[in-house]
């Protein structure tokens, strides 16, 4: 950054500590000081010689960095938990330590996570608005029909006053139980194992294959990759795509 001028909340994305809009929220909210003095104005200029703190934390820009990851089961998605569960960053290097997760997988479900100290990246990916789909395959109890497809992409209220919706295929049967091939554009709390409960299928298995462009061909289970610019740039080129479809 050197001497450069960035708008401040620019210098709080590159941070990693959260997006510039949830930085201009800090502003407003005169959470945020500039060499000591509380700053409200949006479009107020900074450079690296310039002091930023937020609750009395030292803010400094980083190198952004974006990996895919291949997790697990029996691990949550998160830095720390207060019930003493193992997390992924129990398996993840020192080197990636400070990254954050584009979305969550529950602690028994495997498969693609994105991590990144991109705080605008993150909010772009994780939006409502923008839409992303998320593929995953999914084994559940029993053997669903046609019926129960329909039923998810028309809406389950999986809590009082929160619907979801899902987009199924019934890709084989296994034994007494199906593999389906399931497309999120919502990211709800448990969200499908919610939906196949309330038809009466639980989960056996469930894995995220792909998020957007991102997939996990390549990865082995428990191993990361970093994502290259050209990627990263195609990822972002998709997002405006999305942006511009729904507007």
């Amino acid at each position: 950054m050197k001497n450069e001028k960035l708008r401040l909340n620019k210098y709080i994305a590159s941070s990693g500590y959260c997006s510039r809009r949830k930085a201009d929220e800090l502003i407003e909210a005169g959470m945020v000081c500039v060499n000591g003095q509380k700053v409200i104005e949006l479009g107020f200029l900074v450079t690296s010689k310039d002091k930023i703190t937020i609750k009395n934390q030292l803010i400094k820009p980083q190198t952004l960095t974006y990996i895919r990851y291949y997790k697990p089961a029996g691990y949550i998605t998160s830095m720390e938990d207060e019930k003493g569960r193992k997390t992924i960053y129990d398996l993840l290097p020192q080197e990636v330590q400070n990254l954050k997760p584009v979305g969550r997988l529950d602690k028994d479900s495997t498969g693609l996570l994105i991590l990144t100290n991109d705080g605008d990246f993150i909010n772009e990916l994780t939006h409502p608005a923008v839409k992303v789909p998320k593929v995953y395959r999914v084994v559940a109890e029993g053997k669903l029909k046609i019926n129960d497809l329909d039923i998810m992409e028309k809406g389950i209220e999986i809590e009082k006053g929160q619907m979801a919706y899902a987009y199924a295929n019934i890709i084989d049967f296994e034994g007494k139980n199906t593999v389906l091939e399931i497309v999120l554009y919502q990211g709800l709390n448990r969200q499908i194992r919610k939906m196949l409960d309330f038809l009466g299928h639980p989960v056996i298995s469930l894995k995220r294959l792909s998020m957007g462009p991102v997939d996990l061909q390549g990865l082995k289970r428990g191993q990361f990759k970093y994502l290259k610019p050209k990627q990263i740039q195609e990822i972002k080129n998709y997002i405006k795509k999305l942006k511009k479809n729904e507007s």
